[in-house]
C-alpha cells in the first residue's frame, strides 16, 4: 500500500510522532501529484490547503481532507472523500475523528495505519473540536466579564479539570480564527455557540 500525503512541515511533525514517516507506505509531498501519477497511490491524505476539485483523477480511491468547519455535505464531494481534523494539535492523537460517506473503504485503509478511527457524523466541528470550541468561548466570556485573565482561568481549568491545556492556549495552538470560523458555522443553527463579545473583539482587532 502507498499513501500520498499533503501536509505542512507542522502536520508532517505531528504525523511522525505517530511513527508515520516516510517510507514505502507514506509518501509526504508538497503538491499533489501530476495528472498520470494518481495511480501510483492508493489513498490520499490531503492535510494543507489545496484544490482538489479534480474529483476524478483519484479514480475512486479513498481522499482524507482536513476540513473542520465544512462538512462534505456543504462541499458537494463524492463518496470516496472523508473529513479529518488536520488542525495543530490533533494529529498527533492516537485516536481520529473521521466522518465518512463510504466508512467501510476508510475503515479498510486505516487497518494498516496507527491512529484508532471512530466515525462520527458529517457535522461542523466533529465532537472534539466543538466541545473545545465551546470550552474557549465560555473562556472569552468569563474574560470578558473581567471573572479572572487568561492565564489564572488556564491554570484553574488545567488545575480543576485535568486538562491538557488550558482554553487561551488552546485557543492559540489551534489559531483564534479557525475557532471562530467554527463558532460562527455552529452559531448558524444554535445559538449557544454565538461567540463571545470579547472573541468577536478580538477578532475585530486582528482584521484591522
Amino acid at each position: 500500500m502507498r499513501i500520498f500525503i499533503l501536509a505542512n512541515q507542522q502536520q508532517k511533525k505531528e504525523l511522525e510522532a505517530l511513527d508515520i514517516v516516510e517510507n514505502d507506505t507514506f509518501i509526504f509531498k508538497s503538491q499533489l501529484p501530476e495528472n498520470d501519477e494518481y495511480k501510483n497511490y492508493d489513498a490520499f491524505f490531503i492535510l494543507s490547503d489545496s484544490d482538489y476539485s479534480n474529483y476524478e483523477l483519484f479514480g475512486g480511491k479513498p481522499v482524507f481532507i482536513n476540513k473542520v468547519v465544512s462538512t462534505l455535505e456543504d462541499l458537494n464531494l463524492p463518496a470516496n472523500f472523508s473529513r479529518i481534523n488536520g488542525w495543530t494539535g490533533f494529529l498527533k492523537r492516537e485516536t481520529w475523528e473521521i466522518a465518512s460517506n463510504a466508512p467501510e473503504k476508510s475503515q479498510q485503509i486505516f487497518k494498516e495505519l496507527k491512529p484508532k478511527i471512530i466515525f462520527v457524523k458529517d457535522e461542523p466541528g466533529f465532537v472534539a473540536v466543538r466541545v473545545i470550541s465551546m470550552i474557549i468561548n465560555e473562556a472569552f466570556y468569563a474574560l470578558g466579564e473581567n471573572v479572572s485573565t487568561k492565564e489564572e482561568i488556564d491554570l484553574a481549568m488545567k488545575l480543576g479539570t485535568n486538562y491538557p491545556k488550558g482554553p487561551f492556549e488552546w485557543a492559540q495552538q489551534i489559531g483564534i480564527e479557525k475557532v471562530y470560523s467554527l463558532l460562527k458555522k455552529l452559531s448558524e443553527k444554535e445559538e449557544r455557540y454565538i461567540p463571545a463579545p470579547a472573541l468577536q473583539k478580538l477578532i475585530l482587532e486582528k482584521a484591522t
